[in-house]
This record gives structure tokens, C-alpha cells and sequence, in this order.
């Protein structure tokens, strides 16, 4: 759910093989990600960003929610996929309230291939690869 709204994610191969490992050691009811106040509801991105600080990183260096900006970049940066499958794959909506409207599509099939880009390259990245320059612009 993002802003109370459906949003299918496709998974990669490799997310798919995580999640089920999880699965096996935690159980396949409720979530994957508890709160761990409550299992009711899930992991709040505070706890993500809490473990990040935990391991050494600041809040100007890394946050929840900055790595959803850093897969953007990453992914325009590529020239391999449509801004609009871009923006569809983090939920965001169009900028242009009217074609927002409109424009409905989900570019499902692209964003299929694109997860499975994305835990491709970040596997590369891993294991010491290929990295794509992006320019970013602080401010």
C-alpha cells in the first residue's frame, strides 16, 4: 500500500528467493517485516533508518528513503527504461495532475524486466563490478 492505494511490486529472482528463506525460518503468516512493537503492522522506515545508524551511517549519508531516490537516479541513468515505468515502480504519481488523470498504465512487463535489472546490478555491485556514474546535484 502506498497513500492507502494498491501497489503491485514484481519481485526479482532473487528477492523471491530471500522472501522464501524468510518465510521458512519466521513462518508464512502475517508480515515479513513486523513492527517490533506489535506484529499487527509493519516495520516502520524508522527502524530501517535506526539499523543504518547502527551501522555507521549518518543521516546525510544514508535513509530509508533516500535509497528509493538513489534507485531513481540509477535507473534513469541507465537510459535502459521509460520514466514513466520509473515512476510507476516507486508509486509515485504524475507530475502533471491532468495526465496523471489519464494516463492509468502500469507498464507492468517493464517493470518486470526492470526488478530483475535492479537485483541484477546490485548483485554486480556486490561482487565488485560495474558501476554506472550518476551525477547528482546537492542542494
Amino acid at each position: 500500500m502506498k497513500a492507502r492505494h494498491a501497489h503491485a511490486v514484481p519481485l526479482s529472482k532473487q528477492v523471491i528467493s530471500y522472501l522464501t528463506d524468510l518465510a521458512e525460518m519466521l513462518g508464512h503468516e502475517g508480515y515479513m517485516f513486523p513492527s517490533a512493537r506489535t506484529s499487527k503492522r509493519p516495520m516502520s522506515e524508522n527502524t530501517l533508518n535506526a539499523a543504518f545508524r547502527r551501522m555507521g551511517y549518518s543521516k546525510d549519508e544514508v535513509t530509508a528513503h533516500g535509497l528509493r531516490a538513489t534507485a531513481s537516479t540509477f535507473l534513469n541513468e541507465s537510459g535502459l527504461w521509460n520514466p514513466d515505468a520509473i515512476e510507476r515502480a516507486l508509486a509515485r504519481g504524475d507530475s502533471n495532475a491532468v495526465r496523471g488523470i489519464y494516463h492509468r498504465g502500469k507498464h507492468w512487463d517493464e517493470r518486470v524486466r526492470m526488478a530483475q535489472w535492479w537485483s541484477d546490478y546490485l548483485d554486480e555491485l556486490r561482487l565488485g563490478g560495474n558501476v554506472i556514474k550518476a551525477e547528482f546535484a546537492w542542494g
